[in-house]
């Protein structure tokens, strides 16, 4: 498992999409620090709270608004590239499918964790100040479009196809999460509880509800693989 899991990790670092991703999290940590002492400074009309959250503001958007389209674009055929190259077949015979899955979603999971991670240290350097808990919130979203990723990899042994959801879901899971967050409609709104926004909408623990949700996905995911023929 843990082999898989760093080759995973090393993977998700090589290719230009990767380094767009990264500079595109670290530029908006940079700004986010640059532009919200600026705000603060020209304005007195922040709460305690605001000012709190106010310098991981651009990274908690980023990661709520494109976090989904990130992860699918750059992760989407993680297991079905496998199946698809038959490579699986050697992952298979030397270990066990629950650590192919685990290992998996444990790499790219890893690799999200890294970037926020680093781009909230730039961001506390500017603002000396860390904000864990904002932290772990845009960690739990990373984790749950991790999950969720691995298992559309299952589910859809193409990788063309899933190469295709991953940018009409990455697009419309954060228009949909909003919609049902808002929605008075009684046969709708329930939906709220099966996605992540939820439960990060306060500076609270309850981001944990996200991690259980990830850990149900990868659960279901680990399930259709040790039913489907390599």
């Amino acid at each position: 498992m843990l082999a898989i899991c760093k080759r995973e990790f090393i993977q998700s670092f090589k290719g230009i999409k990767s380094i767009i991703i990264i500079a595109i999290f670290l530029l908006t940590a940079y700004y986010s620090a640059d532009f919200s002492d600026l705000l603060l400074s020209l304005s007195d009309d922040f709460t305690s709270e605001e000012k709190q959250i106010i310098h991981t503001v651009g990274i908690s958007f980023l990661i709520m608004f494109l976090g989904m389209l990130f992860v699918m674009g750059l992760s989407h055929d993680i297991v079905n590239r496998e199946m698809h190259e038959r490579t699986i077949r050697f992952l298979v015979t030397r270990t066990s499918r629950t650590s192919i899955i685990v290992g998996k979603f444990l790499g790219i999971a890893l690799f999200w964790f890294v970037c926020l991670l680093t781009s909230f240290v730039i961001i506390s350097i500017f603002v000396h100040r860390f904000d864990l808990i904002t932290l772990f919130q845009s960690a739990s979203l990373a984790i749950y479009y991790s999950a969720f990723t691995v298992l559309l990899s299952v589910l859809i042994p193409k990788p063309s196809i899933t190469m295709f959801l991953s940018i009409v879901i990455g697009i419309a899971f954060p228009i949909l999460n909003g919609w049902v967050s808002l929605t008075s409609n009684v046969w709708v709104s329930w939906l709220k509880y099966l996605f992540p926004f939820y439960y990060v909408e306060e500076q609270n623990y309850s981001f944990l509800v996200v991690l259980l949700l990830a850990g149900v996905m990868v659960g279901i995911a680990l399930l259709v693989f040790r039913r489907r023929e390599c």
